[in-house]
């Protein structure tokens, strides 16, 4: 998971309130029921010790939700009297969990903001695509190619002239599904799609498959449902139900992949060779390798005992340290205790490091972190920092 959109919550010194907060339930009943749970969080938040301005605007944004048209919760995190991030969540956080904390409780969006992976779509036809972003938090358009217009389609008789004809077709498809797999190529680029989804028919989704590099053949799957014809695909029909489903399943293989290769690299790291070690475990060696700047990927358990340990943060990132006075050292004279799992998700996103939720697994329980919180490490122990 990547958590560059939470950045904003690391720019304020806080302290902070959140709220995980339960929107699933649309009927008129609800209302009631949604605005007294916003009012009991807000309670909790007073007597933990929260300012009036700030727990008055968690409240009035929890009260504003549309109940209609929300996700089934929001994470609101809010400071000084102003909501700074309302991210919305996939699975319901099962009514209102508020605290308030020298950091913003960051922890729980592992489980309950879903696993995103973004997928870039690709609708196309002999004339061009058009490019939509999906992910966990919606779709939005990422832009459109339109080829050479013509000519576009075959003829049916055989004279010379026809044929010859025909030939120019084949050398339009072509040229455009060149300039197809070119621009995804670009438009990966720019948004850093995880995996694409070809939409289209089946001759010019494998023209254009055929045609990407070949790093991004790999992250790319087809579908038979939908199409770039209007009317092909509207919202709420079944057509629109199975590419949706497919897009959703494409994005949960790649995230099941994708942990899977993440704890197998972590198993391998952590056994050293030739005097490296890869990766590390266990709160004193992340937080050291935090202040490093040395964590590429943190796996979190999110069941681990490790990530309710009280660690002592400063304003920056990088300012984490098991002890009180080991904080002042690194330039903060006002540290504040922290979670371990809040602190180093801090320094992940700020250095741009991704952050992975893993489970244990009953063929291998020893795979994953003692505690609950390891890291596969930018540079390993023992190696040069100059290293990729």
């Amino acid at each position: 998971m990547q958590l560059g959109f939470l950045n904003p919550l690391f720019e304020r010194p806080g302290p902070w309130a959140t709220v995980y907060f339960d929107t699933s339930h649309h009927d008129q009943s609800s209302a009631e029921e949604r605005e007294r749970s916003a009012r009991d969080a807000c309670r909790r938040l007073e007597r933990q010790g929260a300012d009036q301005d700030t727990y008055r605007a968690v409240y009035d944004a929890l009260c504003a939700l549309p109940p209609a048209a929300e996700p089934v919760g929001r994470a609101v995190f809010a400071t000084d009297g102003e909501v700074v991030l309302d991210p919305p969540l996939t699975t319901p956080p099962g009514g209102a969990h508020a605290c308030w904390s020298a950091l913003p409780h960051v922890g729980p969006l592992l489980d309950l903001g879903g696993d995103d992976p973004s997928c870039l779509v690709a609708y196309i036809d002999r004339r061009g695509a058009d490019f939509e972003l999906r992910g966990a938090r919606g779709a939005t358009p990422a832009g459109r190619l339109n080829g050479q217009q013509w000519p576009v389609h075959r003829t049916a008789t055989a004279d010379w002239s026809e044929r010859h004809f025909q030939l120019k077709v084949e050398n339009t498809w072509e040229r455009n599904a060149a300039r197809i797999a070119d621009e995804l190529r670009v438009c990966q680029e720019q948004t850093r799609a995880d995996l694409l989804v070809l939409v289209g028919d089946a001759r010019e989704r494998r023209a254009v498959h055929d045609r990407l590099p070949e790093r991004l053949r790999s992250a790319a799957v087809e579908t038979d449902h939908g199409g770039r014809a209007p009317g092909s695909a509207p919202r709420g029909t079944h057509a629109a139900r199975l590419l949706d489903r497919d897009v959703d399943e494409a994005r949960a293989r790649h995230t099941r992949n994708h942990v899977d290769e993440a704890v197998e690299r972590f198993r391998a790291g952590r056994v050293p060779a030739d005097g490296r070690v890869d990766a590390a475990e266990g709160v004193p060696a992340l937080v050291d390798a935090a202040r490093e700047h040395r964590i590429d990927t943190l796996l979190v358990r999110t069941d681990g005992a490790d990530l309710y340990r009280e660690v002592w943060v400063g304003a920056g990132p990088d300012q984490v340290a098991l002890r009180r006075t080991d904080i002042q050292y690194l330039g903060d004279t006002r540290p504040s205790a922290a979670r371990a799992d809040d602190a180093l998700i801090r320094s992940a996103a700020t250095t741009g490091a991704e952050v992975v939720a893993v489970r244990a697994a009953p063929d291998a329980p020893d795979a994953l972190p003692v505690g609950g919180l390891g890291a596969l490490l930018r540079w390993p122990y023992g190696g040069d920092p100059a290293e990729p």
